[in-house]
């Protein structure tokens, strides 16, 4: 057996001996023969993002195979707010290459994850997730290149309080068990993920933590490894599904609530980005930035002030939003620098076998893990709906290829790595440049400015970028901030705790 097959945590994939791409109907079959599967559940993501779930018990292997071959109907009204009534009934088609086993099941379980379809067997043009196919089949038309991303899911549990091993307010970065209370929670979690099928990179504890009413607020932190930009998306939605159902189960509350209250760090998703031609990545050479690179960060500084409808798409999104927070707040980028909307992180450009430096056993090579270097969307939450966000971010992307001064607004909106944005001695700098809007009423009026770039190449629908301007208006937050203090907000936190 191919050595990564056999350490893939997937059982399903381990079983079968192929890698989940390579994953068919008839395999799946085989495997829930082989091992007595009596349930098969198929999952898709509504407007919410959140998964929905349809149960089968299995009753016979032609059962089984018309399941995953027909798929079933389902009523898109109730999961999309602006279907028509004539055009509700839509169709729920299995991915086989999404399939794995049901880690919570009571009986041998495997889940997949579907495509929607309307009744005329095309893709439903709404569906979040095929907008996101749509996008990266368009950004692929334009440049010649594939998109991948990973995310970083930001968090807080909140439990009750505990009086050994507390950590100081506001420094639980990295911070170790017993002061981080709820690692193996984390750990547990990252297990299960990667059990459904995610690529996980690594898990920490973060920066927030508090006690307020007798309550413990602690932060943690899943980070993802690149994957395609669509099966990106798709992890993401399955680990809140896993970290949810595992914080139930652990009888806490786990929140992707951008902020929790005044004064505190605040929860984002980041993405990562990556650009590969025929597999290899084209982020860097010789140790610096490729023009393609710098294309694209210049789409998302042109998009910047409209993707927020995408990826902050509620009220308490712009609470996190605010400077010295770790959260930007301005239209620029930068390396290695937090207060920028994109940042550059270490990428490993020098070719120094630095494990060889460290551990004299070992013989010094060359070593070359440029491929390893992404850049990093800072603004958007966990409340964001995943698939939508990332269209959106392969949208302006594409943007950036597409308009023919992109290497000069990648220049003009640099700043340097040393400089806080936030740092009131660099305030001229932060009035140079743009900023990011201040709450979901502002963004809907950038969203309907900036419409183009994402219904250009029939990406995303005029109907679906009018209902997202008008479900942002709604919400008429104008000075919200302003109006809220701790009570208030965590009073709004509380209404709003299980969204995303």
């Amino acid at each position: 057996m191919d050595k990564n097959i056999e350490m893939n945590p997937n059982l399903l994939v381990r079983y079968l001996g192929k890698p989940a791409s390579d994953l068919t109907c008839d395999d799946i079959v085989r495997y829930c023969r082989e091992n007595a599967v009596q349930f098969i559940n198929l999952h898709y993501c509504g407007w919410d993002g959140k998964l929905k779930t349809l149960n089968f018990v299995i009753n016979s292997v032609e059962h089984l195979e018309n399941i995953l071959r027909a798929g079933e109907r389902i009523d898109g009204s109730s999961l999309f707010p602006f279907i028509e009534a004539g055009k509700s009934d839509l169709y729920v088609l299995p991915l086989y290459r999404t399939a794995f086993v049901n880690p919570f099941a009571n009986l041998p379980t495997v889940d997949l994850l579907c495509s929607y379809f309307d009744r005329d067997g095309n893709q439903f043009e709404h569906s979040p997730q095929y907008v996101l196919q749509k996008a990266h089949t368009e950004f692929t038309a334009v440049t010649g290149l594939k998109m991948q991303a990973m995310g970083e899911l930001e968090y807080y549990v909140i439990a009750d309080a505990e009086e050994l091993y507390l950590t100081p307010n506001q420094k639980g970065y990295h911070e170790s068990a017993p002061f981080c209370k709820f690692e193996d929670l984390r750990t547990e979690a990252m297990k299960l993920i990667a059990q459904c099928g995610g690529l996980i990179k690594y898990s920490h504890s973060e920066v927030g933590n508090f006690t307020r009413d007798g309550k413990i607020y602690e932060q943690n932190e899943i980070e993802f490894l690149t994957a395609d930009i669509e099966d990106a998306a798709n992890q993401l939605v399955v680990a809140k599904w896993v970290m949810r159902q595992l914080a139930y189960q652990y009888g806490v509350t786990l929140t992707f609530a951008p902020k929790i209250t005044v004064g505190k760090a605040g929860s984002g998703m980041h993405i990562h980005c990556m650009f590969t031609r025929n597999g290899k990545s084209v982020m860097t050479n010789e140790g610096k930035l490729t023009d393609e690179c710098r294309k694209a960060i210049a789409g998302y500084m042109v998009a910047g002030t409209s993707l927020p409808a995408f990826g902050n798409p509620h009220p308490l999104s712009f609470m996190r939003l605010v400077p010295n927070q770790e959260a930007p707040t301005s239209l620029c980028w930068s390396f290695s620098n937090r207060s920028a909307l994109v940042r550059v992180p270490l990428g490993w450009l020098k070719r120094i076998d630095m494990a060889a430096r460290c551990n004299p056993l070992e013989k010094a090579h060359e070593r070359d893990f440029s491929d390893k270097q992404t850049f990093e969307w800072r603004a958007s939450d966990g409340f964001a709906n995943t698939h939508l966000l990332m269209a959106a971010l392969c949208c302006a992307a594409r943007h950036g290829f597409e308009i023919p001064d992109s290497l000069a607004v990648a220049e003009k909106t640099f700043v340097d790595l040393g400089i806080n944005i936030h740092d009131e001695k660099n305030r001229a700098v932060r009035d140079s440049l743009e900023q990011l809007p201040g709450c979901c009423v502002d963004s809907a009026k950038e969203l309907a400015k900036d419409r183009a770039i994402y219904t250009s190449r029939g990406v995303f629908s005029d109907s679906m970028i009018d209902y997202l301007i008008e479900y942002l208006t709604g919400f008429r937050d104008e000075n919200l901030r302003s109006r809220l203090n701790a009570d208030s907000l965590l009073k709004l936190v509380i209404e709003n705790i299980d969204n995303g």
